[in-house]
């Protein structure tokens, strides 16, 4: 049978985006003009309704900021309304598993008859500014959402992009939608409460991204690993606004903004980290597992002879001098074949992908190269050189006794 093309229409639609990524310092002090400023951008001068969610983990962290923000909009109230009572959502750690807190998300968002000039305000870590900002965007096909990260990984990373996603059916970031912010408002202040290990889990990726993108970054990084470990809250603030401007000049200039081909230069590292981070019941947390992941695919790419080995030793060094744990016993797990799981973690992740394997290496220090063929004795050998190197040596001394070394 002989078929005919009656009309073909080609349709190409460029659709501008564009959000500011804001530091700033106590933003809900009543003095602080940046949110009243935030919301009125666009140049519509009436009162905004701004809808508020706050992480749960915050009231240990950060208490009596729920009653600091409403002050904030009574203080305001002439150029923005509170569209509800402040939501705590919660706990922290849950808050990515399914669609659960999502459809309770939907339904607050719901229940407060919010149109799509309103504001939802999300105040938290990755994880509720995951979770709750597929929700925000999924409600009239897109809310106005204005980010406020509170941990060192949502204001260098996860905050600053134009990704949502929760995990589901065994498999990180599975439902998900594509959806930049309104704007993104980091206030600093936030680290000086965080406990030790939220800020160090952070650090790792700014590592991931100075690996990759900007070796004077990675040295500056070297030099302040034990400042990260002493908590040195100016050392902290330099890497989180370094590592998100160059997050953002990826997002801007790749040229890949909604990841339509196979390669993902920021998840340099995420595919075992994926693996590690479900495997381990979320006992470690995603920074930590990026710790792993970027020093395993380092000692890849020395075994490959992209990089140094020195320079690999030098990010593991560096990482442990800022307090990182780089081994996992699921590194080494098998299935009942005998084969490593994480093969299946790779798996997974070139399903992500689309389809064709692309996994970033460094190559050189400060550059990248992609590569498309990862095999189970590569992987061993890099789990193995990290072994070794990831955990400290100890040797004889006088008398008999043993005793750590670095």
């Amino acid at each position: 049978m002989k078929t005919t093309t009656l009309r073909r229409f080609h349709q190409k639609l460029s659709v501008p985006f564009d959000y500011p990524v804001v530091f700033t310092r106590d933003l809900f002090h009543p003095q602080n003009p940046l949110l009243v400023r935030i919301t009125r951008r666009l140049g519509e001068n009436r009162n905004h309704r701004v809808l508020v969610c706050l992480d749960a983990g915050l009231r240990r962290h950060a208490p009596g900021l729920a009653d600091r923000i409403r002050g904030y909009f009574q203080h305001h109230h002439r150029k923005i309304t509170l569209a509800g009572p402040i939501r705590i959502a919660g706990p922290t750690r849950h808050l990515k598993d399914g669609l659960d807190s999502v459809r309770k998300a939907i339904g607050w968002m719901a229940a407060r008859n919010l149109d799509r000039h309103s504001f939802v305000m999300i105040v938290g870590g990755g994880n509720l500014l995951d979770s709750a900002g597929l929700a925000a965007a999924l409600v009239h096909r897109g809310l106005r959402v204005i980010r406020v990260p509170t941990t060192v990984t949502a204001q260098n990373d996860v905050g600053v992009g134009v990704k949502t996603g929760v995990d589901a059916f065994g498999a990180k970031n599975f439902l998900g939608v594509f959806a930049p912010p309104f704007a993104v408002l980091n206030d600093l202040d936030f680290l000086v409460s965080l406990p030790q290990r939220e800020r160090l889990a952070g650090i790792a990726e700014a590592f991931k991204v100075a690996m990759i993108k900007d070796r004077r970054f990675f040295a500056d990084l070297c030099r302040d690993a034990r400042l990260f470990r002493r908590g040195d809250i100016p050392a902290l603030e330099r890497a989180i606004i370094r590592c998100a401007q160059l997050h953002l000049d990826h997002i801007r200039l790749g040229g890949d903004p909604f990841e339509t081909g196979s390669a993902r230069p920021l998840d340099f590292g995420h595919w075992s980290a994926h693996h590690l981070e479900t495997a381990s019941g979320y006992r470690l947390r995603h920074g930590e597992a990026v710790a792993i992941g970027i020093a395993l695919d380092a000692h890849i790419a020395a075994d490959r002879g992209l990089i140094a080995r020195r320079e690999a030793n030098r990010l593991v060094r560096a990482m442990r001098s800022a307090g990182l744990v780089l081994w996992h016993p699921q590194l080494l797990a098998h299935d009942r074949q005998g084969r490593p799981r994480l093969l299946e973690g790779l798996r997974r992740f070139q399903e992500h992908l689309g389809g064709k394997l692309t996994l970033t290496l460094p190559g050189p220090l400060g550059a990248r190269v992609e590569i498309h063929a990862l095999t189970s004795e590569e992987i061993l050998r890099a789990v193995h050189c990290l072994r070794r190197t990831a955990t400290p040596r100890r040797r004889t001394g006088q008398g008999g006794n043993r005793r750590a070394v670095a």
